[in-house]
């Protein structure tokens, strides 16, 4: 176990997989924010690898149901346009979808992204526990994504597990999964990243309000 943590540890500085300090929404933002995909239900399961060592280094999961929220465990991803509350990212539109994965694809790092669809009743259950689920522990973003997933229905078979790259070959597993990589080369600081994208939805968000 030693072993995994300090391996989880290390990750989790690489690709800002640590103790979260973002700023809480109130409900009231986050309401404001609220998007729902007009699409069917999925859940989509974002895990970043390095291009150096092929080892995970943050885990993630999109949910898009009832609203499309990112669970973000310990995670790194902040925009001004994007509430937060503990480790549950709202107002997922397609624009900062994109700014999510841009934000963490970088020259050190891509992101493996894994979609399956899902029934409403499974998409809401993922929903509900992701919003339960409280702040989340540095290191361990894909303990608590792999815990979230188990106790959906029809995913009962997936292992906890504090290891990225394991979670996402039990998802590989699943009839019905859909796999992409989303890789950029642009710095390798991750807070530039954040930074350039943060940029952007402001922007987009100006427009759209004028």
């Amino acid at each position: 176990m030693l072993r995994i943590l300090i391996g989880c540890l290390l990750a989790a500085t690489l690709a800002g997989c640590a103790n979260s300090s973002r700023p809480q929404a109130d409900q009231n933002e986050v309401v404001s924010r609220s998007y729902r995909d007009p699409g069917l239900s999925t859940l989509t399961l974002y895990t970043m690898i390095s291009t150096r060592t092929g080892s995970g280094a943050h885990t993630s999961l999109m949910i898009s149901g009832s609203e499309r929220v990112i669970f973000d465990p310990a995670g790194s991803f902040r925009a001004d346009v994007v509430p937060v509350k503990d480790d549950v990212l709202y107002g997922i539109t397609p624009a900062v979808e994109r700014a999510y994965r841009s934000s963490h694809a970088r020259e050190t790092h891509y992101a493996r992204i894994q979609t399956i669809q899902v029934s409403p009743q499974q998409a809401e259950i993922a929903l509900q526990l992701a919003k339960q689920s409280g702040p989340v522990a540095g290191a361990f973003c894909t303990n608590a994504t792999s815990q979230l997933l188990k106790q959906v229905p029809g995913f009962e078979q997936i292992d906890v597990t504090f290891y990225p790259v394991k979670l996402s070959e039990q998802f590989a597993q699943i009839p019905g999964v859909v796999t992409e990589e989303y890789r950029e080369n642009d710095d390798a600081d991750l807070q530039k990243g954040l930074a350039v994208n943060n940029a952007r939805l402001n922007q987009l968000n100006a427009v759209s309000t004028q």
